[in-house]
């Protein structure tokens, strides 16, 4: 039976040129590891006659991810942040979502690094870090 654990949950991203090998993500921030956006799948239309029709429509994935400002995966989303600026370019990405405790697994396809939080805001201990990357798909399946 399914449990609604994600302490056993994982997420690795690999980025073309740089990182070539998938890099597991740690030290994702208290209550709140990495969400995605929930997307419009189609759009419709309503005629005057009353009679709706619709269609499919391709939009990007937009996904937030969060981290402790002690975590090691900070210093991937930096260099990657940092070597776009060098270079006036972006990196492509590739990655993973694997969640046993529902025994799915999600591909994360063409990704790029959309946003990126410079530095830990400093309160009174150092907050969490955001980084959104943006997919062109997110293709879901079971897990074996």
């Amino acid at each position: 039976m399914p449990t609604l654990s994600a302490a056993n949950s994982r997420l690795s991203i690999a980025v073309v040129g740089l990182f070539s090998s998938p890099q597991a993500i740690q030290g994702f921030d208290v209550d709140d590891s990495f969400t995605a956006t929930a997307i419009d799948n189609a759009e419709t239309r309503m005629g005057v006659d009353g009679r709706l029709s619709g269609g499919k429509v391709y939009v990007p994935y937009p996904m937030m991810i969060k981290l402790q400002a002690t975590s090691p995966s900070v210093g991937m989303f930096d260099t990657w942040g940092t070597q776009e600026d060098a270079i006036g370019d972006v990196f492509i990405a590739e990655g993973s979502i694997f969640l046993p405790s529902i025994g799915r697994v999600y591909t994360l396809q063409n990704g790029f690094l959309t946003k990126k939080t410079p530095f830990p805001a400093v309160k009174k201990i150092l907050q969490a870090v955001e980084y959104e990357v943006t997919w062109e798909r997110i293709i879901s399946t079971p897990t074996a």
